[in-house]
């Protein structure tokens, strides 16, 4: 086990390593000035030369890489252009929102696909295995603002049940914040958990034709029995790879609902950031959510070994 997570860890820090890379030089050849952007078209030369000393714009790529990634080891991720505050107190107050909302949603995503996927596999080819696949077709063609306008024109003009955006804060208490994120949560869990039925509904089937599930069965064991205690954990593995991408995409792909609903997350910071020209809080929001989808799949990883023996022996 220990060479397993050695090998997944040396891929992880390379991995990193090079998304920094990527991201830095993506950045450094956008064009424009951030310093004559923050001074306005009428500015003097001088005063915009000024401001990017001030800024540290106008230092050399490989010094400024280099400040760069060894301020993130320490946790300074350097001061905001536009907001002339640190980014990592901005990062930190829009992750209070934007990991909450992914950890909602991939957790609806997670029952309602599970539910779904088994509950059609165990009556492969009939009317519950045709009409949940039938939903999850529905689902996936759902875009999933427009299910957002529609959830809100439903439970926040018509039921009137829930706001229809903004967040007050979790100062104002769990279920508050929770009832806030519901309607958001739900619209981005509906693709996921359409895509995900399908994966588990394959997988499961996939598993019931194995021999030893027959073996099972003429020993006596139930139908649910089976189902529940042999087929359900091998056919995780194609089921927890699904998760990980999704938990990584809901992280990274809140900005239209987090603009649908007003939410000041994690997504709305980066579209703001972009438009002012903020490099320094769009490079650390991006390697943020680049590190974030490694991290994920670097855990998917270690659940293969703990799920099943075998891709670790593989491995090794």
């Amino acid at each position: 086990m220990s060479v397993f997570l050695f090998k997944r860890l040396i891929t992880l820090i390379a991995t990193l390593v090079g998304a920094s890379i990527v991201v830095f030089l993506v950045l450094e050849i956008l064009p424009g000035n951030a310093a004559q952007i923050l001074m306005g078209p009428d500015a003097s030369a001088d005063a915009v030369h000024a401001l990017a000393i001030k800024l540290g714009i106008d230092r050399p790529p490989v010094e400024r890489y280099w400040s760069w990634v060894s301020g993130m080891l320490v946790g300074d991720l350097g001061l905001s252009y536009a907001y002339s505050s640190p980014v990592a107190e901005l990062v930190l107050e829009r992750l209070a929102l934007t990991v909450p909302l992914a950890l909602m949603a991939m957790t609806i995503t997670t029952v309602l696909a599970l539910v779904a996927g088994i509950y059609a596999a165990a009556r492969h080819n009939k009317l519950g295995d045709v009409g949940v696949m039938g939903l999850s077709q529905v689902g996936i063609a759902i875009p999933n603002f427009w299910f957002a306008i529609l959830l809100i024109l439903l439970f926040s003009v018509h039921l009137q049940w829930f706001s229809a955006g903004g967040f007050d804060g979790w100062d104002q208490g769990i279920l508050q914040g929770i009832k806030a994120l519901l309607l958001p949560a739900i619209a981005l869990a509906v693709v996921q958990s359409a895509i995900l039925a399908r994966i588990t509904r394959s997988a499961v089937l996939e598993v019931l034709r194995e021999d030893f599930v027959r073996t099972a069965r003429a020993k006596g064991v139930s139908r649910r029995g089976t189902l529940w205690g042999h087929v359900l954990r091998n056919a995780m593995i194609p089921v927890i790879t699904i998760m990980g991408l999704q938990f990584a995409e809901l992280l990274a792909g809140t900005i239209v609902v987090e603009s649908v609903f007003y939410l000041p997350g994690l997504g709305r910071l980066i579209f703001q950031s972009i438009s002012n020209r903020d490099l320094i809080v769009v490079r650390n929001c991006v390697m943020l959510l680049a590190a974030m989808v490694v991290v994920v799949n670097f855990v998917v990883d270690v659940l293969y070994a703990v799920i099943d023996p075998r891709v670790k022996a593989s491995d090794i």
